[in-house]
């Protein structure tokens, strides 16, 4: 009986986070006029970790760092995606995320909802080599979205350079060979605007 109401645990969390699926993001695919939802968004860090590890600027546990960028905007169910250029709202509303973190996680058997709040903390928190990476890759993938689409968001919401330059400096942490990398495509996009 004690699996079954296990199982009947991880079963309800697996369609709670069905969820996230819904929650749209200002970013747009890649080329696209079509929104990127939250799945999608964390389906693609993972497959980034994957690909782009070799490149953190210290070694880290792969697995997770995966397990960060696929639970880390699942609180997003109940606290909803902050745009990263906002000005009307702190993206930093760990607040009000933890107390999603604690309901949604909350759903999963008790050692599950444990682990998870921990790795979403640490992931949050951005201290370790991990969480430093695994927010390299955070903001990594909508620069390449907006540079695909012709500047995306920072066009459509007259982001200037310096402001997102401030909200992807994490990226340097994480890795500097991405960092580098990306500020040359940056700079290329600027040149060419």
């Amino acid at each position: 009986m004690k699996e079954l109401s296990r199982l009947m645990k991880q079963m309800e969390f697996i369609k709670e986070i069905d969820k996230l699926k819904y929650i749209q993001r200002k970013t747009k695919l890649f080329n696209s006029d079509r929104h990127e939802n939250d799945a999608e968004h964390s389906w693609h860090l993972a497959m980034m970790v994957m690909v782009l590890s070799e490149y953190a600027n210290a070694p880290i546990d792969t697995l997770k760092v995966l397990k960060m960028v696929l639970l880390h905007d699942i609180v997003e169910i109940d606290a909803g995606d902050t745009f990263l250029y906002d000005t009307t709202k702190n993206h930093s509303n760990t607040d009000e995320e933890l107390i999603a973190a604690h309901r949604i996680f909350g759903i999963l058997p008790e050692d599950m909802t444990k682990d998870f709040i921990e790795i979403w903390i640490e992931f949050e928190n951005g201290e370790t080599n991990d969480a430093k990476f695994a927010k390299a890759i955070d903001r990594l993938e909508p620069i390449l979205q907006n540079l695909s689409n012709q500047g995306g968001t920072w066009t459509e919401f007259n982001v200037p350079f310096d402001i997102v330059y401030q909200k992807i400096d994490k990226i340097k942490d994480g890795s500097s060979f991405l960092w580098d990398h990306i500020d040359e495509l940056i700079q290329e996009f600027r040149d060419q605007a």
